[in-house]
């Protein structure tokens, strides 16, 4: 449960964040509304960005609706625009929208392949080039890229996810060189396996397969979206994590220091 929060670190600042209508995004769009900035929620599907802007609402900020999907660049430039236009501001970007499934390398469709690249690696660079626009021009913002520790080392099952969060990371780090000295910081948070109906579905389907991404973790066990959208306030707050810029900040409870395979039961039945 979020809970209104004492430092009111975001007040007269305005957030977007895509994949909002739920799990990890919704988190991230609920404590910075918690600190009390306005938040806009993009997503493909209008229902559950209503409900996520009724709670964010319930917190006493302003929140806000577009509905598009990341990898139209027009789209979501025109509904970022339509923010700046609306409220004045942006201060944070927030890029979580994603897509994944497990699938062996050489199962995965060039279909497969394109629909995870364009909604991780170009629907970020496509948000990020919005929002960053209007950053540059204020001369301050930041940007928050959700990835994963196998941007890193890598992931059997996943080379599609593996290879679009791997290029986030590449991106990041750039922008955060290029844009660093212009006031715009861009950084990562990688978080590990999440309680959320998504990726429990999509990446441990069966008892065992839970088990085994468990005992991956050494923390024993699963982190929340919330414990994640606390970490990704602190690095969008310009007071706390202002000369924090290009990094990673893992919550996944150590798992990233060794190896986790999430395996596709399908495959070996």
């Amino acid at each position: 449960m979020i809970e209104k929060s004492p430092l009111a670190e975001f007040a007269g600042q305005v957030a977007v964040v895509t994949g909002g209508g739920s799990g990890i995004g919704r988190a991230i769009a609920m404590r910075y509304a918690a600190g009390g900035g306005t938040v806009v929620v993009i997503g493909r599907r209008q229902e559950p960005l209503e409900e996520s802007a009724r709670m964010i609402e319930s917190l006493g900020v302003t929140a806000g609706v577009a509905s598009c999907d990341v990898r139209d660049a027009d789209a979501l430039t025109a509904a970022i625009d339509g923010v700046v236009a609306e409220h004045g501001r942006i201060d944070a970007m927030v890029n979580n929208a994603a897509g994944n499934f497990v699938s062996p390398a050489e199962n995965l469709s060039p279909g497969g392949w394109r629909a995870v690249v364009d909604i991780v690696l170009n629907g970020t660079f496509y948000g990020t080039r919005a929002a960053g626009r209007h950053m540059l021009e204020a001369g301050q913002g930041a940007i928050l890229n959700v990835i994963a520790s196998y941007a890193w080392h890598g992931h059997p099952g996943t080379v599609h996810s593996a290879a679009a969060k791997g290029g986030v990371l590449a991106m990041t780090r750039t922008l955060a060189a290029e844009w660093g000295g212009r006031g715009v910081r861009v950084n990562c948070v990688s978080p590990g396996p999440t309680e959320t109906e998504g990726a429990g579905a999509a990446l441990w389907p069966t008892e065992a397969d839970r088990a085994r991404v468990l005992g991956s973790v050494p923390a024993g066990r699963f982190t929340t979206p919330e414990e994640v959208a606390e970490s990704a306030s602190f690095l969008l707050d310009s007071k706390r994590a202002g000369y924090i810029n290009g990094d990673v900040l893992s919550v996944d409870g150590g798992q990233w220091l060794g190896k986790a395979i999430y395996s596709d039961s399908s495959a070996r039945s």
